[in-house]
């Protein structure tokens, strides 16, 4: 285990798993892409003996579910924050809070890598994706998924403009770069990673019971409003505008991209 940075955009502020709603927000996240994710790591062709790493594991969702596809592997979850995952939910799961920056697994340890939401909030994101290759088994997979904000002036309405503005300016504050997910799948074949491919799941902003980001300006208001960067009027707008069934907004698509490092199939027999 390492200990956690005295302070970083996730032990402090509203990316914090302090702040206010976060698990509501990790929920959230959950409901709107697990399916999507686990759809891209059923092409992958998991086998139940593989050793598996979930990198940034949140609330746990798709650690748990690769822990019951892999019962004869094992399953890493790792975060700098672990009080929401449940170390006694799997017997094949290790829950280890640790900061992947400085963290440094044995080479060749896991058949499988995946992370979510993750690499875009790292300062040297570009190095964690070569460290991370470098944990792969012979013929093990990575699967990076990270946001890419579409420009908020391009949305068609103007309040959700204001938002997004606000919002998107505050994660480069702290440091988040909102559209490095792009450049993914040509940085996993730089890394010598092959078989790369990708998939885009665009995000729901409104169309009621659809929408996933109540939560997250909900959780990043009081930072919002603190700035300067909206106002209380602003909040209630939005409130309203998301009982419209007519309000249906594009803000964002989670980009995923894969590559299999070079070699035998993960846990091939001699």
């Amino acid at each position: 285990m390492t200990e956690q940075p005295a302070n970083t955009p996730y032990t402090s502020g509203m990316l914090s798993n302090d702040a206010d709603r976060e698990r509501d927000r990790l929920d959230s996240i959950q409901r709107s892409v697990d399916a999507f994710t686990t759809t891209l790591l059923d092409g992958l062709s998991l086998e139940a003996s593989w050793n598996c790493l979930e990198l940034g594991a949140g609330a746990g969702s798709i650690a748990y579910w690769l822990a019951d596809r892999c019962p004869n592997g094992r399953v890493v979850a790792a975060d700098l924050d672990t009080r929401h995952l449940d170390t006694h939910r799997a017997a094949n799961l290790e829950v280890q809070e640790a900061d992947i920056t400085s963290e440094d697994f044995a080479p060749g340890s896991f058949d499988l890598i995946h992370a979510r939401y993750l690499f875009c909030h790292l300062a040297e994101r570009d190095e964690m994706i070569a460290r991370a290759t470098r944990w792969l088994s012979p013929g093990g997979w990575l699967i990076v998924e990270e946001p890419y904000h579409l420009p908020a002036d391009t949305s068609p309405f103007p309040l959700v403009q204001r938002i997004l503005d606000a919002y998107q300016r505050t994660y480069r504050e702290h440091g988040a770069d909102m559209t490095w997910a792009r450049g993914l799948p040509s940085l996993l074949a730089r890394n010598a990673l092959t078989e790369v491919a990708f998939a885009a799941n665009p995000g729901c902003m409104g169309g009621l019971d659809k929408d996933r980001w109540l939560p997250l300006i909900t959780q990043a208001a009081p930072t919002l409003l603190a700035d300067g960067l909206l106002t209380e009027a602003d909040l209630a707008e939005f409130a309203t505008l998301l009982k419209d069934p007519a309000f249906i907004d594009i803000p964002q698509v989670t980009i995923s991209a894969w590559g299999r490092r070079p070699g035998e199939t993960p846990n091939a027999q001699a």
